[in-house]
């Protein structure tokens, strides 16, 4: 495909990010915490939809009822209580979480409302014990700049987690409660991007703002984006669970490919003069009953093969929409979600697979299809070979509209998968089970007077306060360490700039060589950084402490173990000048060059116990010394 022109396309995008916060659960006093042991218990439950209180009934939630699953609820007493199970009304809301959102929304230029009111979210695909997810809007019409353009922030609400889903089998899907319950925040942007690039600089300068009230969980899974795209002759998709910002750009151009391609599929259809079919089900079982197909002949054992004949189809299920993804898998993945089969087979994929190329002209035979024809199978029992057929059905009529809309969910590798259809307005209403939630004024004032430095204040502060390069203080304003930093630089008065490489490079290349960085602590940070500061360390040894410190050992006992506490000035000339007169030969050779390669000997007979800058002047001066010589 040719480079896309965003601009031509109408190009919108818009996310939403769910930020954990670092208190408790948002509805009652359980801990927010993932557990990694066993269960001790577990409840099986059943959702059904309910209508609204416009007397509606959301049709994301019809579709997940028509999925016909039941759910396994994993329970660790510690960590959920009867709120989580759906046995006792929630509490009132969590106050420090309440607090955070409103920080946030301050920092983030928002008006936070007067009065607070939970709604609830029809949600039954499981993650939801109740059937539904509560949500609070805290506040409204914030803003962010990015580079010189004004990003409105429709919304910014406080919601509780969803439980996470641990495992499924044809009987259950497995949800384990321990995540339900934990406080969200999720703030909106507008639609105001109409590039692929920009969405990801503003997640993460709003996650960096986030971080900055030291409020929020960190790590994998602690942070997600959901993003919403559409271009002009498609139509908005919601794309849950991107994980990393570095995905984002990837996950926006593959889902405009993506409409691009279905939209020529819809264009090829009306050309064709192709129409919507009735979609009948034939069981084709007997064409295969002496089948090389592995794969079918595994179904047969308790199963058979089912056919369904998609009419102007030809060559459309093979095309290509996204790198891996074709019309056939948009198929396959209405087939799984909506009658639990694991994958279809196609005339435009076949033969293949086993299937031989007579197979598939007994196949068209008995479907009656034309050469524009295509036939979709499903090996496998006949009522979930029937519902996938007729899922498959349901999803090829809609190519004839072009891009339905969906709830899709965001792979690792950068490409979508459909979910359900989209949800509209008729799945929020009134919680009734918790008083509104007034905003004083005396409670944002007190909140105004607290509230930390933004990330990008803070980074002009380095610069000109500390004499940071660009890089150290764009690393050290969004960091954990912050404090850290300010705290020895102004104790110590170490190099700032030594202080702030330590701590965001140093530990980083540690992280990455799997020494357990937590371990080295604050204290253990600035017990450190005080013996540089005296000089009984060199600043060069600081990468071995702190590896060694990491492993377990105290500084103290890291520098006796290394051997690394600071020796006088006479003892490092004199090594320097036995370095110098092994070396007689290199330094005829190279000259005054020969101190770049006899730096390195020096140190590691040093072994951190002098400073780099002291060995590189002496050596200087003996290299000096002995061409004079």
């Amino acid at each position: 495909m040719n480079e896309l022109n965003y601009e031509e396309l109408g190009l919108k995008v818009g996310f939403e990010i769910h930020q954990m916060l670092d208190t408790h659960k948002l509805f009652c006093n359980c801990p927010s915490t993932l557990r990694d042991e066993e269960p001790s218990m577990s409840v099986r439950r059943e959702l059904r939809p309910t209508e609204s209180e416009l007397g509606e009934i959301d049709r994301a939630a019809l579709a997940e009822a028509a999925k016909s699953k039941r759910f396994r609820y994993e329970v660790h007493p510690n960590s959920v209580c009867l709120v989580e199970l759906d046995e006792e009304p929630p509490h009132p809301v969590n106050e420090e979480a309440r607090d955070i959102a409103l920080e946030a929304a301050l920092l983030l230029n928002a008006e936070p409302v007067d009065e607070a009111h939970v709604m609830r979210k029809t949600v039954i695909d499981g993650s939801n014990t109740a059937g539904f997810q509560r949500t609070v809007l805290m506040a409204t019409d914030g803003s962010l700049e990015i580079d010189g353009t004004e990003i409105s922030l429709q919304t910014l609400c406080l919601e509780e987690d969803a439980a996470r889903k641990v495992g499924e089998s044809s009987d259950y899907v497995e949800y384990r409660l321990d995540r339900l319950g934990i406080p969200l925040l999720e703030i909106a942007t507008g639609p105001d991007f109409n590039n692929p690039e920009t969405p990801a600089e503003a997640a993460k300068k709003i996650g960096q703002i986030l971080r900055a009230t030291g409020k929020v969980k960190r790590g994998i899974g602690t942070i997600r984006q959901d993003v919403n795209v559409s271009i002009k002759e498609g139509s908005r998709q919601e794309i849950k669970g991107v994980q990393e910002l570095s995905l984002i750009t990837t996950v926006i151009e593959r889902e405009v490919q993506r409409q691009v391609r279905l939209l020529e599929i819809k264009e090829e259809l009306e050309e064709r003069g192709a129409s919507k079919t009735s979609g009948e089900v034939h069981d084709v079982t007997k064409i295969f009953s002496d089948t090389d197909s592995e794969i079918i002949k595994k179904a047969l054992t308790d199963g058979g093969v089912y056919a369904v004949r998609l009419e102007g189809f030809e060559g459309l299920l093979g095309k290509e929409l996204i790198p891996d993804r074709r019309f056939g898998t948009e198929l396959s993945d209405y087939a799984s979600v909506y009658g639990g089969v694991e994958g279809i087979f196609h005339t435009d994929e076949l033969p293949g697979y086993g299937i031989t190329e007579g197979e598939v002209d007994d196949l068209k035979n008995t479907v009656e299809a034309s050469e524009n024809d295509a036939v979709v199978i499903i090996a496998d029992k006949e009522e979930k070979g029937e519902k996938g057929l007729k899922a498959v059905v349901e999803r090829a009529n809609k190519a004839f509209e072009g891009v339905p809309k969906e709830t899709r969910r965001a792979l690792p590798d950068g490409n979508t998968q459909y979910m359900r259809p989209l949800p509209g307005a008729a799945r929020m209403y009134v919680e009734t089970d918790v008083p509104p939630i007034p905003i004083s004024k005396e409670k944002l004032e007190e909140i105004k007077t607290k509230l930390p430095e933004k990330p990008s204040a803070k980074k002009k502060r380095y610069l000109e306060e500390f004499d940071l390069s660009e890089e150290l203080a764009e690393q050290m304003s969004t960091s954990d360490r912050a404090d850290i930093f300010e705290k020895i630089v102004e104790e110590y008065g170490v190099d700032p700039t030594l202080v702030a490489s330590t701590l965001e490079q140093i530990l980083a290349q540690l992280e990455r060589e799997e020494v357990p960085v937590d371990k080295i602590t604050e204290d253990a940070l600035r017990n450190a950084f005080e013996l540089v500061s005296k000089g009984e360390i060199s600043k060069d040894a600081l990468p071995q402490l702190l590896e060694e410190v990491g492993k377990g050992s105290t500084v103290e006992e890291s520098i006796e173990t290394l051997g690394i506490r600071k020796i006088g000035r006479e003892r490092v000339e004199k090594i320097v000048s036995e370095t110098v007169e092994e070396k007689r030969d290199l330094i005829e050779d190279r000259g005054e060059k020969a101190v770049d390669a006899l730096m390195g000997l020096v140190m590691k007979k040093l072994r951190g116990k002098a400073d780099g800058k002291l060995v590189h002047k002496l050596l200087e001066e003996k290299i000096s010394e002995k061409l004079s010589q």
